[in-house]
Parts: structure tokens; sequence; C-alpha cells
């Protein structure tokens, strides 16, 4: 599974690690990215999206045909 949001476009961030010795080595900081199931009432089925925390947190605000609505603006498929 890619380490994007469906809905705020979320992606990995990078940067080092510094060691003690103050080396420094890349690192990656992925985006807290969870598979949510909704009921979709418009289409009678439910979607599956991949969101992150915060995406998850803006479906409960919104509603779920808003971000259906606002991931397919962004030209997402649902």
């Amino acid at each position: 599974m890619s380490a994007h949001c469906q809905l705020t476009g979320a992606r990995p961030g990078f940067g080092n690690r510094v060691s003690h010795s103050h080396r420094r080595t890349s690192r990656r900081f992925d985006p807290n990215i969870q598979r949510k199931r909704y009921w979709l009432p418009s289409e009678g089925r439910y979607v599956r999206l991949t969101l992150s925390a915060k995406g998850v947190k803006t479906v409960d605000i919104l509603g779920i045909e808003a971000a259906v609505a606002r991931i397919r603006a962004r030209g997402g498929k649902v």
C-alpha cells in the first residue's frame, strides 16, 4: 500500500537520522495511513479509502459524500 492519503494528499516526508556522533543517514517520515470502509448511500455500496488519521477526522466532519466528491475533484478514483 502506498503511503499517501486519498483525501488530504499527505505523503511521506524525508529527512536525516542524526546519530550521537552527528553522522547523518536518510530516513522517512510516513503519515499515519489507515484503510477505512465507508457506506456510500448515494451509490448503495461500500467504498474503501486509504486515509491518514487527519483524513479520517475530515470525513467525520464533512461526511462521506462530500469527502468522496473532494477525492473525485482531485482526480482520484473511488
